[in-house]
C-alpha cells in the first residue's frame, strides 16, 4: 500500500503543469543535442547544468533527467543517417541502422528505434520503482565502512570498463579525487593544495569542470573532422506495418531486462548494455548471417536495452549515491550542487522529489515517442547546420553558462582550461568519465573515510574485517581486472585454436 501511495505521490508532483512543461523541455533539448554527433548525453546534461540552478530542485532535475534520455532517442538519428553516434551507446545502431537507411529504410529504422526504446522505457520505470525502496531499504543498514567501499566500488567499475587499458581508467579516477581535494581541508581547515591563489580556497567549481572537460573537449576534438552529408528522412516513411511491429516487441521486452540489469551496476552504463544486447541478439537469431546489413532487430535490441540501462543506472544513484554511468556521476554532482545528498535515506526525507523523478521517466518517455514519430525528420535537419556556425555558438554559450554560476571570469578560465585538459585525454585515449566520478565521490568518500578509521583506531584492517565491505572491495577489484583478464584469455583461446589449423 505505501509503494502505491508514493506511486500516486510522484505521479501527482510530475504531472503539474510546472513539471511538465520541464520535463518537456529537457527532452526536446536532449533529443536536439542527441542528434549533434558526438556531443552525447553527458556534454548535454554538463552543457544546461548551469541554466538550472535558479530553479526548483525538482523541476531542475526533471529536466536535467529529461535531457539524459532524450540524447539516447535523438543520437540514434545520427547514427542512422550519417553513421556517426550522437553518443557512444548509439555506436551499435550504425551496425543495422545505417545499412537500412541505404536501402531506403531510413524512416522505418527511426521508427524501430524509437518504439523500442519507448517499450524498454515504460517497462523499466516499473521496474524501477519497485527495485528502488528494496535497495534503499539494504543501504540503509550500511555503517560508515560499507558506504566507503561502495563509493570504491562504483570508482573502480567505471574505471575498468570505461577504457581498454584498466591503468589509464584509475589514473584518471585517482585525478579526479585529487582535484576534489583542492581547498579547504573539511576535517582540519587546513588549506590543501591551493598554492596561494584565494580563488583556490573553495576548490574547483564542479559545473565548470563538467563544462570544460565535456562540452568544449568534445568541440576541440572535433574541429576539423569530417562531415558527412545526411540522408533524409521523410514523415510517411516513418509508418511500419504490423508484421515490422511484432518484431520489433519482442527484442525490445528481452533486452528492456538485460539493459536494466546492466544499468544497475556502477560502471556498467547504456554503452556496455547496447553492445551486449546486439550480440545477444544476433547469436539467438535464426538468421545471424543479416545481422549488419540492414537486420531491424539490429535497431531494436540496442535501442531498448540503451534507454533501459539509462533507467537501471538511477538505482544505485538515488539509492546509495554511487552514479551507475559518467551522465548520472554529472546528475549526482547535481543533487549535491542543490543541497540534496541521494543515498538511502533520500526516499524517506524527500519523498515528492524522488517519486515525481521516477514518474517523469515515464512521462518523458511518452512525450519522446510523440515527438520523434513524426517528428524524426525535422529533429535530423539539425545535421544540415555547418558546423562552422553550430560550434561557436555552442562554445559561447557554455562560457556564458561558466561565468553565470558565480558571475566571475574565474569560471570560464577554470571552463577552459579544463576544456583543454579534456581535449587532450580524447585524444590520447585516456577516459573522461573516472575523472568526473571521482570528483563526484572525492568529497562523499573522505568523511567515510575518516569516520571508519575512528571507529576502528585507525586500522584499515576495517574495511576487510567486515563481510558486505570486503566482498565491495572484492567485486571493486574484479571489475578493474576483470575485463583485462577476459580480453587476455580470449586472445590465448583464439591462438590455441588458430595453431593446430596453421600446422595442419
Amino acid at each position: 500500500m505505501e509503494l502505491f501511495d508514493n506511486v500516486v505521490l510522484g505521479f501527482q508532483a510530475a504531472l503539474s503543469w510546472d513539471s511538465l512543461l520541464f520535463c518537456a523541455l529537457g527532452v526536446t533539448l536532449g533529443t536536439f543535442i542527441g542528434v549533434l554527433p558526438g556531443l552525447g548525453s553527458a556534454t548535454g546534461v554538463a552543457l544546461l547544468l548551469p541554466l538550472t540552478l535558479g530553479m526548483e530542485p525538482l523541476h531542475a532535475l526533471l529536466m536535467l533527467a529529461g535531457i539524459y534520455y532524450g540524447c539516447q532517442y535523438g543520437a540514434s538519428t545520427s547514427a542512422v543517417l550519417i553513421r556517426t553516434p550522437g553518443d557512444p551507446a548509439s555506436a551499435v545502431v550504425t551496425y543495422d541502422g545505417y545499412p537500412m537507411a541505404r536501402q531506403g529504410r531510413a524512416g522505418q529504422a527511426l521508427a524501430v528505434g524509437t518504439i523500442a526504446s519507448f517499450i524498454a522505457g515504460t517497462l523499466t520505470v516499473a521496474v524501477l520503482m519497485l527495485a528502488a525502496p528494496a535497495f534503499a531499504a539494504v543501504a540503509v543498514r550500511f555503517g560508515a565502512p560499507e558506504m566507503f567501499a561502495l563509493m570504491l566500488l562504483g570508482l573502480l567499475a567505471v574505471a575498468g570498463v570505461s577504457s581498454g587499458s584498466p591503468l589509464k581508467g584509475l589514473a584518471m579516477a585517482a585525478l579526479g579525487l585529487a582535484i576534489a581535494t583542492v581547498g579547504i581541508d573539511s576535517q582540519t581547515g587546513v588549506a590543501r593544495f591551493t598554492f596561494g591563489q584565494v580563488q583556490l580556497y573553495g576548490g574547483f567549481g564542479f559545473i565548470e569542470i563538467v563544462i570544460g572537460i565535456f562540452a568544449i573537449g568534445e568541440l576541440l576534438r572535433r574541429v576539423g573532422l569530417p562531415t558527412v552529408q545526411p540522408m533524409r528522412a521523410r514523415l510517411r516513411d516513418m509508418v511500419i506495418s504490423r508484421r515490422e511491429l511484432r518484431r520489433t516487441v519482442p527484442p525490445a521486452l528481452r533486452h528492456s531486462v538485460l539493459g536494466f540489469l546492466l544499468g544497475i551496476l556502477p560502471g556498467g552504463g547504456a554503452t556496455l548494455a547496447s553492445f551486449l544486447s546486439y550480440e545477444t541478439e544476433r547469436r539467438i537469431s535464426k538468421n545471424p548471417e543479416e545481422f549488419g546489413k540492414g537486420r531491424l532487430e539490429g535497431v531494436a535490441a540496442p535501442e531498448a536495452s540503451t534507454n533501459a540501462a539509462v533507467n537501471g543506472s538511477f538505482v544505485p544513484t538515488l539509492t546509495l549515491g554511487v552514479p551507475g554511468s559518467g551522465t548520472t556521476a554529472i546528475l549526482l554532482g547535481a543533487f549535491i550542487v542543490f543541497g540534496i545528498v541521494p543515498g538511502p535515506m533520500l526516499m524517506r526525507e524527500q519523498p515528492e522529489l524522488v517519486w515525481g523523478l521516477m514518474a517523469s521517466f515515464w512521462i518523458g518517455n511518452l512525450l519522446l515517442l510523440a515527438l520523434n514519430l513524426p517528428l524524426a525528420p525535422a529533429f535530423a535537419s539539425v545535421l544540415r547546420i555547418p558546423y562552422r556556425y553550430l560550434y561557436p555558438a555552442i562554445i559561447l554559450l557554455t562560457l556564458i553558462g561558466a561565468f553565470s554560476i558565480e558571475y566571475r571570469l574565474w569560471g570560464m578560465w577554470v571552463a577552459l582550461a579544463f576544456g583543454l585538459i579534456g581535449w587532450l585525454m580524447m585524444r590520447y585515449g585516456y577516459p573522461v568519465a573516472p575523472v568526473v566520478l571521482g570528483l563526484v565521490l572525492g568529497p562523499l568518500m573522505e568523511p567515510e573515510l575518516a569516520r571508519s578509521l575512528t571507529i576502528s583506531y585507525g586500522d584499515p584492517l576495517v574495511f576487510v574485517q567486515r563481510p558486505i565491505s570486503a566482498a565491495l572491495l572484492a567485486l571493486g577489484v574484479l571489475l578493474l581486472v576483470g575485463p583485462t583478464l577476459w580480453r587476455r584469455l580470449r586472445r590465448r583461446r583464439r591462438a590455441s585454436t588458430s595453431a593446430p589449423s596453421a600446422s595442419a
